[in-house]
């Protein structure tokens, strides 16, 4: 870890009516020590062509890019390699790259794509390109440093495109996304959740049948934020002052799941534990308070449910409007751990929970299971983890 800071990705699509398949394609690639190169590409038209345009174009350029290449050898070597369409006689795929070093320098590239833009301070701008040509193509390039906060947005034209002729004249105009976006970004805003913001209100204005691909792409610069989970009683109970100690010793945010270990967090810390009510209707179990915890829930059921919510975050995040706006502990847990949390440590006890021994679906393994695939999904959502097992 270079410094304190973390780069936030996030990427949202959705497809042109009617397709299965989407003509934009974002690509990631991590370097290391908070380096990051990201590509957006939208291949020309949509369906399997533009598909195919469009992941080789992101696929070849986050490589090259990566690899310190010159973007006149890179727009070259594009041209040379992509497919002619039969039917336009063109290879055509448009692409916005943001290299990230440190946490901290960036370096924005943009060919025939709405120029990037950044929200810096609640204020949304324009970067200062340099515009060059290269190999016929008209390229906007900028770096800068990067400040804590910083939004730097992506988009393939499906979004300025959106409305045009129904909802709006002429689809929506950089400057008004702009606009848009500068109202939207909140200090604790994750990059996932703005590019969803923005997909969202894109989907709208498409009377949800979009006449394009429409991508959006947030690269957002935090502070790092540790947040600790424990959950599951340990297989020796002697080790349960141990692993108590270990989670309350480390730095950041403390959740507890599960009521046997909160029960024995309690004892532990010599403190009470107090039952809250839900304040509204919900098939989540009601969460408790124990002081110098910030988070105490129930277990499987709840420990599941967040398991649903962080798949769907991590992919087309189509239900996240269903669940951000809800108070019970699932929904709570899921906004820590998906929106807030940079780096999760998860305590996790191996031994048979006595209040499940008579319930085979809660068994050992199921629950083992569910560890690895709550840490899949962080880890898709780019967050460093370390599982403790006990």
């Amino acid at each position: 870890m270079v410094n304190n800071l973390y780069t936030d990705i996030g990427h949202v699509s959705i497809n042109h009516v009617g397709e299965m398949l989407c003509g934009d394609n974002v690509t990631i690639t991590d370097l290391s020590n908070g380096s990051y190169v990201v590509v957006l590409a939208d291949g020309l038209g949509s369906g399997v062509k533009a598909n195919i345009l469009s992941t080789l174009t992101s696929t070849m350029l986050s490589k090259m890019v990566g690899n310190g290449i010159s973007i006149e050898q890179c727009v070259e070597t594009i041209i040379a390699t992509l497919p002619v369409c039969k039917d336009r006689g063109v290879a055509y795929s448009t692409f916005s790259v943001v290299a990230v070093k440190n946490n901290t320098e960036m370096k924005i590239y943009n060919y025939d794509n709405p120029s990037p833009f950044i929200v810096r301070n609640n204020k949304a701008i324009l970067p200062e390109y340099i515009v060059s040509q290269i190999h016929g193509k008209r390229i906007e390039f900028c770096d800068f440093k990067a400040e804590v906060g910083d939004c730097v947005f992506m988009m393939s034209d499906g979004v300025i495109h959106a409305g045009a002729g129904e909802i709006l004249n002429y689809g929506w105009e950089l400057p008004e996304i702009m606009k848009y976006m500068e109202g939207t970004v909140m200090p604790d805003s994750c990059a996932k959740v703005l590019a969803t913001t923005l997909i969202d209100r894109c989907n709208a204005l498409y009377a949800s049948k979009p006449g394009d691909d429409v991508t959006c792409a947030c690269v957002r610069i935090k502070e790092r934020k540790r947040v600790n989970l424990m959950m599951g009683p340990s297989t020796n109970p002697e080790d349960d002052e141990k692993m108590v100690s270990l989670f309350m010793s480390k730095k950041g945010m403390h959740i507890v799941c599960g009521g046997t270990k909160a029960k024995i967090v309690a004892r532990c810390l010599n403190k009470e534990i107090y039952n809250e009510n839900n304040e509204m209707p919900t098939d989540i179990p009601p969460m408790s308070r124990i002081e110098g915890i910030d988070l105490v829930t129930e277990g499987m059921i709840t420990m599941n449910r967040v398991l649903e919510y962080g798949k769907n975050f991590a992919g087309k995040n189509d239900d996240y409007f269903n669940w951000y706006f809800q108070t019970d502990g699932a929904s709570r847990l899921a906004s820590i751990l998906f929106e807030e949390a940079t780096d999760v440590d998860i305590f996790s006890g191996c031994a048979i929970n006595p209040a499940h021994q008579n319930d085979p679906s809660l068994s050992i393994s199921l629950k083992m299971k569910l560890v690895d695939e709550l840490t899949d999904v962080l880890k898709k959502l780019n967050k460093t983890v370390k599982v403790n097992y006990y």
